[in-house]
């Protein structure tokens, strides 16, 4: 039981093996079965018909060798064909069977049908895992296809009121309906502005997250770009009511590109103000856990509730859409954070105990 145990669990090579062992042993077994079985009542027989005729005993038992040598080699050889045919077609059917399902399912995939799934066939850890790659990158190709259909409607729905909102100032410029004073002409360089920055956020997070963004690496003290992210967001947020502290170490040296890190930082610490009430407050800390310099930006804002945690860094995906809109943001700054995170060899989390509690967000980075 537990040499077929063995044999189930066995990858392809070993079974092949297995196979060129079945075959020989079956030879063997035949030649040795043959000689045992002819050998002897052939010696007999040449030797009773040494009486009486000129050859001597010596020939006649090298006769009788050579045709029980003869004979056993043949059937041995015949015996050996027959076992390797029998296991070639178990093993070829085998394959054939497992290798069906994939074909099938590669069908369905180039159709379009990403929901298709391929059970392990149980033949071999080789095709099992082949089974589970391509179970995998059909889930993966589901996704993908998900998210960029996702991607193109909230895109669409991003770029819907900009440009309904410019369409209609020019429809009533156009019939003389509204004058282009210097109220609406500011107002209509936002909306421009809105959807240029919507433009380069969503060529930044998808060259980003496709390995295709330039960074220009180098020793980079990730406490000081901490620190600077810091006093820019104080400057730019004095009038949010919202106290942005440091605590940082003296140095931690990373390898990276400091603008596209302190782009991270600010993303963070602009989503952190934004989520933050009057009176509240936000908080930056720098410190080294083990070999990554880790960054966290932890805040005693709106929190985020469990099932929205998953999600955050989704394209587009706001919690609470309105409050964001009225704010400016493009709904993938968290998207290009990470994004470039992952760039650097690193990761940016994020976790909060619910609504209402804060939500702290963690950048980690790898030492140099």
């Amino acid at each position: 039981m537990r040499l077929i145990e063995r044999a189930e669990r066995a990858d392809l090579a070993t079974r092949l093996l297995l196979a060129i062992v079945v075959v020989v042993l079956v030879g063997a077994a035949t030649a040795w079965a043959v000689g045992a079985a002819v050998g002897p009542g052939l010696f007999h027989e040449h030797m009773l018909r040494t009486t009486g005729t000129a050859e001597s005993a010596t020939e006649h038992a090298e006769r009788a060798f050579a045709t029980a040598s003869a004979l056993a080699l043949s059937l041995a050889l015949l015996a050996a064909l027959g076992a390797s045919a029998a296991v070639s077609v178990v093993l070829a059917r085998r394959i054939r069977r497992s290798l069906a399902p994939l074909g099938a399912a590669a069908g369905r995939v180039a159709a379009g049908d990403l929901t298709v799934r391929v059970d392990p066939p149980g033949v071999g850890p080789e095709f099992d895992q082949l089974a589970g790659a391509f179970t995998a990158m059909a889930a993966e190709l589901a996704r993908v296809e998900q998210t960029r259909t996702q991607l193109l409607a909230d895109l669409a729905h991003e770029m819907r009121t900009p440009v309904a909102v410019l369409g209609g100032y020019l429809e009533a410029f156009a019939e003389g309906v509204e004058a282009p004073d210097e109220e609406t002409v500011r107002m209509l360089r936002e909306q421009v502005d809105r959807l240029a920055r919507l433009s380069e956020d969503v060529a930044l997070v998808t060259s980003a997250e496709e390995g295709r963004l330039r960074l220009e690496r180098r020793p980079t003290d990730l406490a000081q770009v901490a620190l600077e992210a810091v006093t820019q967001a104080q400057a730019r947020h004095a009038d949010a009511d919202v106290t942005v502290l440091a605590e940082a170490p003296d140095e931690l040296t990373v390898d990276a590109d400091p603008d596209r890190i302190g782009q991270v930082l600010t993303n963070l610490l602009d989503n952190a103000v934004r989520h933050t009430p009057a009176g509240g407050r936000v908080t930056v800390r720098a410190s080294r856990d083990h070999d990554d310099a880790v960054v966290t930006v932890t805040d005693t804002g709106e929190g985020i509730a469990a099932e929205h945690l998953a999600r955050v860094f989704d394209r587009f995906y706001r919690v609470d859409t309105a409050r964001d809109r009225r704010h400016g943001g493009s709904g993938i700054g968290l998207s290009i954070a990470r994004a470039i995170a992952r760039a650097h060899d690193g990761s940016l989390e994020a976790a909060s105990p619910g609504p209402g509690a804060g939500a702290t967000f963690t950048l980690r980075v790898p030492i140099a």
